[in-house]
């Protein structure tokens, strides 16, 4: 199945990010409270701020790829999420159809990410075209679990080790945010397929939480922060409904 996706920019919400350098030498990234949705994260004190050195990314390098092949694969990740989701519905699993859902809006947090390094960096942001089969819920799970499993294996590890090679942080941590949120989505994906085949549907999770930083989901219930960025609750998308 093929349609184009324009996915909308989402900035990395928790920094604000101030370059002081020329394109050809290392930036110095000022990271600081600039931004309403900053509310997010833990209180901070005097105003501090940290300092690194974040390398101009090589728009013909690995890791600018990488960004660009990321952004691809969330933006199908996120359509296919999507027809799963209605797909699930019509076959009577509702509490799947909520998990895609919710996993599909996950996904868009990645790629608004990735877009927003690739924007800062000169890097062109590729358009999105999704190709992906469309079967029965139990078929669609596998694909899910799949696709899960090769971006917390071999994808994102990967693109972690180019960007840290390149000296490239605000890729590095993009990655790694979508690193340890798609394993938890793989777990997701393998839980609701052994409810489905031992029918016992009952036990998935009602609603979901979403991190607006880094995609984190939480099944029933959320903490009080994020455990990857330290987002409020507070400020987490709730799903619940279609």
């Amino acid at each position: 199945m093929k349609k184009s996706v324009k996915i909308s920019v989402m900035a990395m919400a928790f920094l604000g990010v101030l370059f002081q350098s020329c394109q050809d030498r290392p930036q110095k990234i000022e990271l600081r409270d600039t931004t309403e949705q900053n509310k997010a994260l833990p209180e901070q004190q005097n105003g501090a701020t940290v300092t690194i050195e974040n390398k101009k990314l090589d728009p013909n390098g690995k890791a600018a790829k990488d960004l660009q092949d990321g952004y691809k694969g969330e933006g199908t990740a996120i359509a296919k999420y999507q027809a799963y989701s209605k797909k699930a519905e019509e076959e009577g699993y509702h509490g799947i159809a909520l998990l895609f859902k919710a996993v599909s809006m996950a996904e868009t947090v990645h790629a608004g990410n990735h877009q927003t390094i690739m924007e800062m960096e000169g890097v062109k942001v590729p358009e999105v075209k999704p190709d992906y089969p469309l079967k029965g819920t139990k078929e669609n799970l596998k694909n899910a679990i799949g696709g899960e499993s090769y971006e917390a294996k071999s994808m994102y590890p990967g693109f972690i080790k180019d960007a840290n090679a390149e000296g490239n942080y605000m890729a590095q941590m993009s990655f790694t945010y979508a690193y340890n949120v798609e394993k938890k989505h793989r777990d997701y994906y393998k839980a609701a397929l052994a409810d489905l085949e031992t029918d016992h549907l009952n036990s998935l999770a009602k609603v979901y939480y979403i991190c607006p930083v880094c995609g984190n989901t939480y099944a029933d219930k959320a903490p009080e922060r994020c455990e990857i960025t330290l987002a409020k609750a507070d400020t987490f998308t709730k799903v619940e409904k279609l």
